[in-house]
């Protein structure tokens, strides 16, 4: 038996139960992995809840790393073995071993530790296809990035720069700021004693920004789309703060002709050969030094409903991760 964390109802944290499960061998096109590391993100919460919907008693967690202990017929891109990280559909990544499709899984490079593979994989790739292809920065730009000082806007803030661009990020307290500026943004905007639409038009010279990166959802979503210079992108990518309303197709009129997507990760990676470039050039960023994943949490696999309760906070910085 093996221990893993499961879901039989939608709720608060106290939902999250600790549990023996049977692994078993995997069938066709899917591996068992012995997992060294899980990572903790918010989708996680998500499924939680219940906002995204799933097929209960389910299992919780899109990312981890560990190494391949069987793979089914006709598994070929892994081993036995390998030392692999992923981050994809379906849910279960808390857990010491899974059996799970194979088709997530990329290979670890042997100079990246486990710890840092399942902290990295879903944040790390989800910065690399919006600043790469949601919308592509370039040198010189100016962007802003809301949760700056999270995963996903730590990363963020050292790929932006690592690339020559101005990133403006949001964060919810002066530790958070001088958490984000250190690690490359070039201007930081507490939004609980600042307005961010008057700082960024302040920073911008009134321009605005070609593009607003936002999953805080709710709280922040109309004042994004007033930091927009005209033609520009708003890309909510999260709703940490609620789903965002209804709302007119007119306001992206009005506000000078914007456009406006709401892109997911799995998306752009559904593909074997997107998912093998995107997390190649995640490999490269953190192998160069460029990109440094900033473990700042970690918690004892059973202590999961602790580690939501500290993410629902915003307690936390970086990354969480579970250790099995």
């Amino acid at each position: 038996m093996s221990k893993a964390i499961r879901i039989s109802r939608t709720g608060g944290p106290e939902v999250l139960e600790y549990v023996d499960v049977e692994v078993g061998e995997p069938g066709p096109g899917q591996a068992r992995v012995k997992q060294h590391a899980c990572g903790i993100n918010y989708i996680d919460v998500y499924f939680r809840t219940g906002l995204y919907p799933q097929q209960l008693p389910a299992g919780i967690g899109m990312e981890g790393a560990g190494v391949v202990e069987a793979v089914g017929e006709g598994v070929t891109h892994v081993k036995p073995g390998d030392r692999v990280a992923y981050a994809g559909h379906p849910p279960g990544a808390y857990a010491e071993s899974r059996v799970m499709p194979a088709a997530p899984l990329v290979k670890l490079p042997d100079d990246i530790d486990f710890e840092t593979g399942a902290a990295m994989m879903l944040q790390g790739m989800t910065v690399q296809y919006l600043l790469r292809r949601t919308h592509e920065v370039k040198a010189g730009d100016t962007i802003l990035f809301h949760a700056a000082a999270g995963g996903v806007g730590l990363i963020a803030c050292q790929w932006a720069r690592a690339l020559g661009v101005n990133l403006i990020g949001t964060v919810g307290s002066d530790d958070k700021a001088e958490l984000a500026k250190a690690h490359g943004a070039a201007h930081v905007i507490n939004y609980k004693t600042e307005n961010f639409v008057e700082r960024v038009k302040e920073i911008t010279g009134g321009k605005g920004v070609p593009v607003v990166y936002d999953s805080i959802g709710k709280d922040t979503f109309t004042g994004s789309l007033d930091c927009l210079s005209p033609l520009g992108t708003m890309v909510s990518f999260g709703s940490a703060s609620g789903p965002v309303p209804p709302f007119s197709l007119q306001e992206l009129a009005s506000r000078g002709s914007l456009f406006i997507t709401r892109p997911t990760l799995f998306t752009y990676v559904a593909k074997r050969e997107d998912l093998e470039s995107t997390a190649k050039d995640l490999f490269d960023m953190v192998s160069s030094g460029k990109v440094k994943i900033e473990v700042n949490q970690r918690y004892a696999l059973k202590d999961a409903a602790q580690a939501h309760i500290d993410l629902e906070a915003r307690k936390t910085t970086g990354s969480s991760i579970l250790l099995p």
